[in-house]
């Protein structure tokens, strides 16, 4: 783990570093970069696997001043920067892969490829919007009560040893509250913009994801240029690397593998 500066904050990221074709991941929001250990592990000798933590999560504070998804497409690419990355496959989960989107449609020239797993274009859906927003106040108003965080568990991470892990950091550690959830919540839809990527996109969908029905990432594998079908993680819910580390790693590097050498340079 290290941190660097990044667009005025100090922003903390993991790199497996070597010569490699660099893949930049995202993690999904109440989670952070070391969810992705297992493909750093698995991957890191053929390529550099970066995976970093968005504001507001894991060590990259949140310094208030609100933001979007766009100012965090923007973080990536100044992450980039700072590390010497000219062009990578950039990816990640939910929030994560809400963030790539954009980082390819701010700069098409920097991103080789996409991986997205369990995320969407569209905005935040009305119905989700008003659950989400009594499970924040909630959270605001009670802390990381257990009536609260035990069913947050599950939905995010499911039936896994790993969801109880994640329980006992929210209860000793801030949670990612104000501009995240202002930016989560308020995020514009880009699905009209979708045909603009180009490049070649790995799409995976875990089998027992209660956040995000596969009908959201099927807009993805119709509306964007180069989408792989739909790879759906058996058992797992809305975080497949974590949960599910051996198929999701061997669906990464057989995409990986694929790529043209010409998208790896």
């Amino acid at each position: 783990m290290a941190n660097v500066n990044v667009n005025g904050r100090s922003v903390t990221y993991s790199d497996s570093g070597g010569d490699g074709h660099p893949v930049i991941l995202g993690h999904g929001f109440f989670l952070d970069h070391t969810v992705f250990a297992a493909q750093a592990e698995a991957l890191g000798e053929r390529w550099r696997v970066i995976a970093w933590d968005a504001r507001g999560h894991g060590g990259t504070a949140d310094d208030g001043v609100p933001f979007t998804y766009w100012d965090q497409a923007r973080d990536v690419l100044a992450l980039m920067d700072a590390l010497g990355v000219e062009r990578a496959t950039v990816g990640g989960v939910s929030q994560g892969g809400f963030i790539a989107l954009r980082t390819a449609l701010l700069a098409p020239d920097r991103v080789s490829a996409l991986i997205l797993s369990d995320t969407e274009a569209q905005a935040c859906d009305p119905y989700d919007k008003v659950r989400y927003e009594g499970l924040f106040a909630a959270l605001s108003e009670r802390g990381p009560a257990e009536e609260l965080i035990g069913p947050l568990g599950t939905q995010i991470i499911g039936d896994h040893p790993q969801a109880e892990i994640w329980r006992e950091r929210w209860r000793s550690s801030p949670l990612p509250l104000g501009s995240p959830v202002d930016c989560l919540l308020g995020r514009v839809d880009v699905t009209a913009r979708l045909p603009e990527i180009t490049c070649p996109a790995l799409l995976m969908w875990g089998s027992q994801d209660r956040s995000l029905p596969v009908e959201r990432m099927e807009v993805l594998r119709d509306r964007l240029h180069d989408a792989t079908p739909i790879h759906v993680i058996s058992g797992a819910a809305h975080s497949p690397p974590l949960t599910h580390p051996h198929e999701v790693n061997r669906v990464m590097s057989d995409f990986l593998s694929a790529l043209a050498p010409a998208r790896l340079r």
